[in-house]
C-alpha cells in the first residue's frame, strides 16, 4: 500500500471515528434523559459551592454507559474529568463520546502504554481533576480489578469513590463485559461510595490485599456477579 493511499485511509478512519463517537455520546445523552436515575450519597461531591479535592471514581467496564450524563445533569457539577481509554481505534471513538460530555481522555490501558497513562492520570489529579477508571477494562477480566488503579490512588493520594450502577430493566451486549444499556424510561441507581484512601509506601503483598478490597467492594454493589 502507497503511503499516500494509508494516509488517506488513516484520515477517513479519524472521521469515521469522530463521527461514530459523537453519535454514540448523543445517543447516551437522549437516553439517559429518559431514566427515572436514584441519586444515592453523591455527599459534597454534588455541591459546586463545596470545593472537594480530585478523586478517582472507579466503576465496573460494563455499568458505565449512564455516568456521564448523570455526572453532569444530576449532580450540576462543573467538575473537570478525565477518563482512561484504550489507545486503540476502539479508543479514539470513544474519547470522542466523552468529548460530548467535556470529558478529557487520557490514552492507554493496562496492556498498552501503560505507564504513559498512569503518568497522564497522575498529571490530571495533580491539576485539580477528578478522573474516572473501569478497573476490570479495557478488556478484562469481567469483574477483576487491575493493579494500576490501585498504585495510582497509592502514588497521588487522593481517594477512590466506588460507585455502583444498577439497572431495572436494560439490554446486554454479547461482549466480554456483557456491557449493560438501559432501556429507555426504566429506572436506574446510582450509588456514590465512601471515599477510600490508599496509604503510600506499601509493599507488594500489602497493595495485593487493597486491590482485594477495593475488588470486593465494587462487586458487592453488582447484582449479577
Amino acid at each position: 500500500m502507497s503511503a499516500k493511499r494509508k494516509t488517506r485511509l488513516e484520515i477517513c478512519g479519524d472521521r469515521k471515528s469522530r463521527l461514530l463517537g459523537k453519535l454514540l455520546g448523543w445517543a447516551m445523552k437522549l437516553i439517559t434523559a429518559t431514566l427515572r436515575v436514584d441519586l444515592h450519597n453523591p455527599g459534597r461531591i454534588g455541591d459546586p459551592n463545596t470545593p472537594v479535592p480530585p478523586i478517582i471514581l472507579m466503576l465496573w467496564h460494563c455499568r458505565f454507559f449512564v455516568v456521564p450524563a448523570v455526572w453532569l445533569k444530576m449532580l450540576r457539577t462543573k467538575r473537570r474529568v478525565s477518563i482512561l481509554t484504550s489507545a486503540s481505534r476502539d479508543g479514539d471513538m470513544v474519547a470522542n463520546t466523552m468529548a460530548v460530555f467535556g470529558f478529557d481522555a487520557i490514552r492507554g490501558s493496562s496492556s498498552r502504554r501503560a505507564v504513559a497513562a498512569l503518568v497522564g492520570l497522575k498529571r490530571a489529579l495533580e491539576a485539580g481533576q477528578d478522573v474516572c477508571l473501569t478497573p476490570d477494562g479495557p478488556r478484562g477480566p469481567r469483574y477483576k480489578v487491575q493493579a494500576g488503579a490501585i498504585k495510582l490512588a497509592e502514588a497521588t493520594g487522593a481517594p477512590i469513590v466506588p460507585v455502583h450502577v444498577r439497572f431495572s430493566s436494560a439490554w446486554r451486549l454479547g461482549t466480554w463485559d456483557r456491557f449493560v444499556i438501559p432501556r429507555p424510561f426504566s429506572r436506574v441507581s446510582v450509588t456514590f461510595g465512601e471515599p477510600l484512601h490508599v496509604s503510600k509506601g506499601l509493599d507488594a503483598e500489602a497493595l495485593e490485599n487493597e486491590r482485594l478490597k477495593i475488588e470486593s467492594l465494587l462487586v458487592s454493589g453488582t447484582d449479577d456477579a
